[in-house]
C-alpha cells in the first residue's frame, strides 16, 4: 500500500500550521489585555471553581492552558465568509489594520462580567493575528480538534444582541447556564433548565478526549472535514 503523498499546501496542513502558531502564544488574562491591532483567531481558557467545568479547569491551571472553553475568530469588515480563499476587498485589508480581535475579546469580557456565575479574572486568552485568508481555516481546525464546550454543547456565548425581529428565538443555552446578559431575558424560554445543562456539561467534559499535542490535529482531521466546516461557515 502506497503512503499518501504529503502536500504542505493541503488545507489541513495549512490549518494545523495556524493552530500550532496560536497555541504557542502566551496566555494572557482577558481583563489585562492592552489594545492591539489586527484580525485573527483566539481561544479562551477557564481556570475557575465552577463545579461543572472542574475537569477542564484542572487542565488549565498552573499555566498549563491545555483545554480551551471557546474558540473564535474576528475577521475584518468586508472580508469574505467561509474559506477565505477569494480576493480580499480593499475595505477588509484596511480594517485588518484596526482591532477586530481586541474588540471581540472585549465583547466576551463584557458577557463574562454580566454572567452571575463567572469571574472575569478566571479567564485567559491566546490570540494570533493572521492574514484574513487563513482565519477561517485556523478557527475550524481548533474547533474540530478541541470541540470547546462553549462552541458545541453550550452554544450562544458569542452571540450579539439580536435585532428586534429575532427576539422570538429561544434564549441561548449559554445564557440559561450563565444568566445575566440583559438582552437574553427578552428571548423565549427553552425547555432545558440550568441544573440540566450543568449536568450535561459535567458529563460531556468527563467523556471528552483532548489532544495533548497540537501536531496530532493535522493527522486526525481530514481535508474533507475542513471543507465541510468551512462550507457551514458561509451560511
Amino acid at each position: 500500500m502506497r503512503d499518501e503523498t504529503y502536500n504542505p499546501l493541503d488545507k489541513k496542513h495549512l490549518a494545523a500550521s495556524v493552530s500550532e502558531a496560536l497555541l504557542e502564544r502566551q496566555a494572557i488574562r482577558i481583563d489585562s489585555l492592552k489594545r492591539f491591532e489586527g484580525a485573527g483567531v483566539y481561544v479562551l481558557y477557564y481556570v475557575g471553581l465552577h463545579a461543572s467545568y472542574e475537569e477542564m479547569a484542572l487542565r488549565n491551571r498552573d499555566n498549563k492552558f491545555e483545554w480551551p472553553i471557546y474558540v473564535g475568530k474576528a475577521v475584518p469588515a468586508g472580508a469574505r465568509k467561509g474559506g477565505g480563499t477569494g480576493r480580499q476587498t480593499q475595505k477588509a485589508k484596511e480594517t485588518a489594520r484596526e482591532s477586530p480581535v481586541f474588540k471581540r475579546l472585549n465583547e466576551h469580557k463584557k458577557s463574562i462580567i454580566e454572567a452571575d456565575s463567572l469571574e472575569v479574572s478566571d479567564f485567559y486568552c491566546r490570540y494570533l493575528i493572521v492574514d484574513p485568508l487563513w482565519i477561517p481555516l485556523g478557527e475550524s481546525m481548533m474547533i474540530a480538534a478541541f470541540a470547546p464546550i462553549w462552541n458545541t454543547l453550550l452554544d450562544g456565548f458569542g452571540n450579539h444582541t439580536p435585532g428586534k425581529a429575532r427576539f422570538d428565538g429561544m434564549v441561548p443555552k449559554w445564557d440559561v447556564m450563565h444568566p445575566g446578559r440583559g438582552w437574553a431575558a427578552n428571548c423565549r424560554q427553552r425547555p432545558e433548565t440550568r441544573p440540566m445543562l450543568e449536568a450535561e456539561v459535567r458529563n460531556a467534559l468527563r467523556m471528552a478526549t483532548v489532544p495533548h499535542r497540537p501536531r496530532l490535529m493535522s493527522a486526525n482531521i481530514s481535508a474533507s472535514q475542513l471543507n465541510d466546516m468551512l462550507d457551514d461557515d458561509e451560511t
